[in-house]
């Protein structure tokens, strides 16, 4: 049980004395005489307690302070949730750094992330803190300059701070969790334009055409672009009418990586639309090496692996020659992904074919496109065929006529 110390301080012929006393009635009088004794005698009250095996000690300058913070913590400690105030004088940067190195499951692409988030954003202005002294209020002031210097990026960065400190909370170095911006973790990135399928043809005959396919397969099968420069040969079953997609390729620190997918449903066999069969039969032929292991999209050099690089400047002229300056690669992706919603397919079946492992990562892209409400709109007056007009009847049955004489 927490218990309060009494402690008085002060002066006594010229050096500096302290004693305790129990804080019940009995000691009090000795306390109260001791500090009449003393020179500039100052009372403080101690509230002992144990947690996890360690007696802790905090101390306050008013009694009522002290009785508050007794009664708390012990609620606290009989509930399994106090917390040695000690654990937490640790810095923001040393725990999110550690906290970073410990995240063994995370892939090197998402850990370069968080580690550019913690150095860029998070350390700068609140590294220095101690994480018991962390509050809601200074995370709300973080987050609203990161917010207006940054927008894309407040919400990733709040994301690793909290997830971090959720993690001393779960580790008992904190009680709570002072991340409670409410909406902060949200991102609220512009919606992507949707290409049209004549945007996409217009794509694919000014790229070059070692490449052409490329650009149909991220539209018409969902493929994102780590997964196209990961497929080989063997990935390609055209008796079939698939393709598997089982690797994916990464930039890591200058470094590129052939690694397996986020998760295991982006290794996924994706349905090849017949129109593409002829297509990929014809780039096999022309552009790829006849072993099984041979990459479907190599540089122009023949190099083993597609370059970023080349890639990256490949992409930008095709798009520049179309008028589509702004048009990133993955829109294709987004394009066909609602363009396969508008068949009518179930979210679970959108989430197969793309790859992902939750219902609301696949609802982003039912979208209704420009293209098939043309087609809703096209339809429309065929409702009107062979319509019978009657005239409208008031609630008493009259004709609109009558009831209106």
């Amino acid at each position: 049980m927490a218990q309060v110390i009494r402690r008085v301080s002060g002066k006594q012929q010229g050096r500096r004395v302290e004693r305790s006393f129990r804080d019940d009635r009995a000691a009090r009088g000795d306390a109260e005489a001791f500090a009449a004794e003393l020179d500039e005698a100052r009372v403080s009250y101690d509230v002992r307690t144990r947690i996890a095996g360690r007696v802790v000690t905090r101390s306050f300058s008013r009694r009522r302070d002290a009785d508050a913070y007794a009664s708390t913590i012990e609620a606290d400690r009989l509930r399994g949730v106090a917390v040695d105030p000690r654990s937490g004088r640790v810095s923001v940067e040393d725990w999110c750094r550690s906290w970073l190195k410990q995240r063994s499951e995370l892939r090197p692409k998402t850990r370069q992330l968080y580690g550019y988030l913690i150095e860029r954003y998070i350390v700068p202005a609140l590294g220095r803190a101690e994480l018991a002294r962390l509050t809601p209020s200074m995370v709300r002031t973080w987050h609203a300059a990161v917010l207006a210097q940054r927008p894309a990026v407040a919400p990733k960065a709040y994301q690793v701070l909290r997830a971090s400190l959720n993690t001393a909370v779960s580790d008992g170095v904190l009680a709570a969790n002072p991340c409670k911006v409410k909406g902060a973790g949200q991102n609220h990135a512009p919606e992507r334009p949707v290409a049209t399928l004549a945007e996409v043809d217009a794509l694919a005959a000014a790229i070059d055409p070692r490449w052409r396919a490329m650009v149909l397969l991220a539209h018409w099968c969902s493929l994102r672009i780590g997964e196209l420069r990961a497929l080989r040969r063997c990935d390609v079953d055209l008796l079939h009418g698939w393709i598997e997609a089982r690797e994916q390729v990464i930039e890591v620190g200058g470094q590129t990586l052939n690694c397996p997918p986020k998760t295991a449903a982006g290794r996924r066999r994706v349905a090849l639309p017949p129109h593409l069969s002829s297509e990929v039969e014809g780039h096999l032929a022309g552009w790829v090496d006849p072993a099984p292991d041979a990459y479907l999209f190599t540089g122009t050099h023949g190099a083993a692996l597609l370059p970023a690089a080349t890639w990256k400047r490949a992409w930008g002229a095709a798009r520049s020659d179309v008028g589509l300056p702004n048009l990133h690669f993955h829109d294709l992706r987004h394009a066909g992904n609602t363009l396969a919603a508008a068949t009518g397919a179930s979210t679970k079946e959108l989430m197969a074919r793309m790859g992902h492992s939750s219902p609301r990562a696949a609802l982003i892209y039912q979208h209704a496109t420009s293209d098939r409400d043309q087609v809703i709109a096209a339809a429309l007056p065929a409702l009107l065929t062979g319509a019978e007009v009657r005239p409208l009847r008031p609630r008493d049955g009259r004709a609109m006529d009558e009831s209106s004489s």
